[in-house]
């Protein structure tokens, strides 16, 4: 959750909205970021509003560097690791990395004193030495990044940053994670995809839902053939954060409800792309080629807004164009169909949907229910629970994680710097990081195309053919 204080509801990285706000408040005005997608002076006005590809979609750049895939890290004994942004997520997350044994978090960045002195006495309250500490204007994260004696930055920042960041920290040779959505324009995703090729330094997005319980354990089964030949999935971000994106304090400024002023397509895609993407094997054996995306009229912000906003607040002078809900299909290399769902400005329970069905039955979450054959046949819907036999390694090894989002956040940190220390492939790597995102700007033009389908670039460069592991990975025997 953004919210520290709020009971944490079943999944939201709400990506980044930590620290740095005020700065993001800034660039969400147009001051920065316009010009690689086209958008012009980003403000407020749908007119103004546009956006173009970067880099033509269905094809595949020139390789700058060696492929990322099956690179393992370097081990090490004790991961360095320096935070970027240090708000409700950051500012929460810092505690699981804490947390872990034989992680030490050695330089924090947020340009709020207050933020900093708070992460820093967890850090030294945790007994560890006292933090670098980084607070000097807008760009004092480059500082950091410079630093000799780091091996992984972790940005927790507004979505406006995230591009910036991730490049910075692998131009400085650190090993970089951030929050979603990893970038907001198809050309930042790949330059993303060749700086960490050249730089041989990984670049992940970290999409916390990939490790939720109910994901990793549907996840194992699909492999392991129970739901027969794959044939399709959904997943959403389906998030009623009205009142949150007018709240001036929970977001620190209107950032995130500025990009419904940018853009229609899906916002946040992944949370909903990631698990499924990791079910069927996409960069592992399949790849998504198209995406066709429709968007229903923006109504939602607009009639909040009227209903909750006196006079005179600034948001009066923003005009929203992003769909309501977006719904998107997305076509694999196999034929297989995913729908993905975005919505987070009208009335409705959350939900990530969270689907998979094959040629021996289909499972549905929220909430979770499974029919498959042979176990079934009564053409009702049966108890998912009793399949707890497939629980992931990691889930079973930790029964009962700390941290917020039921668990899910610690066990995607734990299992990230458990592949550092021991010098393991990471479970997922750039090519994933930019395929997830890439339904934010595609799913845009499309909308706007009517529905035209958009090619998905093959940012593996083929090598999406070869079968290798992910989040399914066997446990390590170290």
């Amino acid at each position: 959750m953004h919210d520290e204080n709020a009971t944490p509801t079943p999944d939201e990285s709400p990506a980044a909205d930590g620290g740095l706000s005020r700065r993001s408040a800034l660039r969400a005005a147009g001051i920065a970021g316009a010009a690689g997608i086209g958008l012009g002076a980003v403000g407020t006005g749908a007119a103004q509003a546009d956006t173009t590809a970067g880099a033509p979609a269905g094809r595949a750049e020139a390789r700058s560097g060696a492929t990322m895939v099956n690179v393992p890290f370097q081990a090490r004994s004790t991961v360095r690791v320096g935070i970027i942004g240090l708000g409700n997520r950051g500012g929460s997350m810092i505690d699981l990395f804490l947390a872990i044994p034989g992680v030490q978090v050695v330089a924090i960045c947020d340009p709020v004193k207050e933020k900093i002195e708070r992460c820093a006495k967890k850090v030294t309250d945790a007994g560890q030495p006292a933090p670098g500490t980084y607070a000097k204007g807008d760009h004092d994260f480059e500082n950091l990044c410079k630093r000799a004696d780091l091996d992984f930055v972790y940005v927790a920042t507004p979505w406006d940053w995230h591009f910036e960041m991730a490049k910075t920290a692998m131009l400085n040779g650190k090993h970089v994670g951030v929050e979603c959505p990893i970038a907001m324009e198809l050309g930042q995703l790949w330059e993303l995809v060749n700086l960490s090729e050249r730089t041989r330094r990984h670049c992940m997005q970290l999409e916390n839902c990939c490790y939720g319980k109910n994901e990793m354990r549907v996840l194992r089964m699909a492999h392991a053939g129970l739901f027969g030949d794959l044939l399709h999935g959904a997943g959403a971000y389906n998030h009623d954060l009205r009142g949150l994106m007018f709240d001036p304090d929970y977001y620190e400024g209107p950032w995130r409800r500025l990009w419904h002023t940018r853009l229609r397509g899906d916002l946040y895609p992944n949370h909903g792309f990631g698990p499924v993407s990791n079910y069927m094997d996409i960069n592992r054996g399949d790849r998504v080629t198209h995406i066709s995306s429709f968007g229903t009229p923006a109504l939602g912000l607009a009639e909040y807004r009227k209903a909750n906003m006196p006079p005179g607040d600034p948001s009066w002078k923003e005009t929203y164009i992003e769909s309501d809900r977006t719904i998107s299909l997305v076509q694999t290399a196999k034929g297989r169909v995913i729908r993905l769902e975005h919505d987070v400005s009208t009335p409705h329970p959350y939900s990530r949907i969270n689907s998979l069905g094959g040629t021996k039955g289909v499972f549905e979450d929220y909430p979770s229910r499974i029919y498959l054959e042979p176990d079934h046949s009564d053409d009702v819907w049966h108890n998912f629970g009793d399949y707890a036999e497939w629980d992931h390694w990691l889930w079973k090894e930790h029964s009962n994680p700390p941290g917020g989002h039921g668990g899910m956040d610690y066990i995607m940190i734990f299992r990230l710097m458990q592949t550092m220390q021991l010098g393991l492939v990471p479970d997922f790597d750039v090519y994933d990081a930019a395929t997830w995102t890439a339904p934010v700007p595609l799913s845009h033009l499309s909308i706007k195309a009517k529905g035209e389908p958009q090619e998905i670039p093959d940012f593996t460069r083929g090598e999406w053919r070869k079968k290798r592991s992910g989040v399914d990975s066997a446990k390590p025997s170290a």
